[in-house]
């Protein structure tokens, strides 16, 4: 080629009838066949998303999901939790990242491909915000998006299913409640 890396650029909101951004999310996670990295700082997938996930766990894809460990809006980190803690008994690996406010919003998988932008993995961002996010088919961006990532696990906590199942009854009733209403957040 001429040394230029396909970009698709993609953005979605209220004006558009599909969630576009959402869908790509969902393509790119179930082309994988070796892993699939995840950043974003609110995980509240809609019922397709967490199935690509699981449906890619099951295919013998390495999920890694990246949190942040403050939560800057508490209903939204509880249902986060709680999404996470499921990946995690499907066999997903999720971290908190502990080193201040994780603000990357992206997927890489199996180095190749690569899509950042503004939109956080929940539906309150696929519906109601204008969001803009670019899909890069470039092994060498999305190899260094993938280095920059294992070089944060240094600062993460595994979430491991031992540390989601020691969660007290009190934290356990808010997430459940909190992801009652995740959707209308």
């Amino acid at each position: 080629g001429n040394g230029r890396d396909g970009v698709q650029i993609i953005s979605s909101g209220p004006d558009t009838m599909n969630e576009e951004i959402r869908d790509n999310y969902q393509k790119i996670i179930g082309k994988a066949r070796d892993h699939d990295y995840i950043q974003t700082p609110y995980f509240i997938p809609d019922e397709a998303m967490f199935s690509a996930l699981v449906i890619a766990i099951h295919s013998g894809v390495d999920v890694h999901i990246m949190i942040p460990c403050k939560p800057d809006h508490l209903f939204v980190y509880e249902a986060t939790c709680s999404y996470v803690g499921e990946l995690v008994n499907e066999g997903a690996q999720c971290y908190t990242y502990d080193n201040g406010f994780l603000h990357a919003k992206g997927v890489m998988s199996d180095g190749l491909v690569c899509s950042y932008g503004t939109a956080n993995m929940d539906v309150r961002s696929y519906k109601l915000n204008f969001e803009v996010n670019a899909t890069i088919y470039s092994p060498k961006t999305t190899a260094k998006l993938e280095k920059i990532f294992e070089d944060d696990l240094k600062y993460c906590t595994e979430i491991t299913s031992e540390l989601y199942a020691k969660r007290s009854m009190l934290i356990r009733f808010k997430e459940q409640f909190s992801r009652m209403f995740s959707f209308i957040l």
